[in-house]
């Protein structure tokens, strides 16, 4: 009985432990956050490589869209676009709102599509995403 009950508080002590430690998002960097995110809510549409698809999902490779003003971008994953033409080519299929991430996921997932896909662009910060979406209200 004893050593039941033993095992029973090591048992319980570990699973708390673990509870205390940070999960891998909470220690990822925002590159690598960014990925994920991306991997999980934005490859379908623009593929692996970022190259999209004609004429439906513009690519995000070098485009004036991903290298220009973070505020755009900020507002598109906030508000959706629907029918846009960039950089001379036009694309019909909508983008939904992305506003259910967090201001820390969106400014993650533009980090990392403003540093990958041959890009080479500064960080969106969280702080921007959050005013943007304040103000939004």
């Amino acid at each position: 009985m004893r050593k039941s009950i033993l095992a029973g508080i090591v048992g319980l002590s570990s699973v708390c432990m673990m509870a205390q430690q940070k999960t891998p998002a909470a220690t990822e960097s925002p590159v690598a956050a960014g990925k994920r995110i991306y991997e999980q809510q934005c490859l379908t549409c623009h593929q692996v490589d970022g190259s999209g698809v004609p004429h439906l999902n513009p690519p995000l490779i070098k485009t004036s869209f991903v290298l220009g003003p973070k505020e755009k971008l900020v507002s598109i994953l906030l508000n959706g676009l629907s029918g846009v033409e960039v950089d001379g080519d036009y694309y019909a299929n909508p983008m939904p709102s992305f506003e259910f991430l967090t201001d820390q996921e969106i400014a993650d997932v533009l980090t990392y599509i403003r540093s990958d896909f041959t890009n080479n662009a500064d960080a969106v910060p969280a702080a921007l995403v959050k005013s943007q979406r304040a103000a939004k209200k």
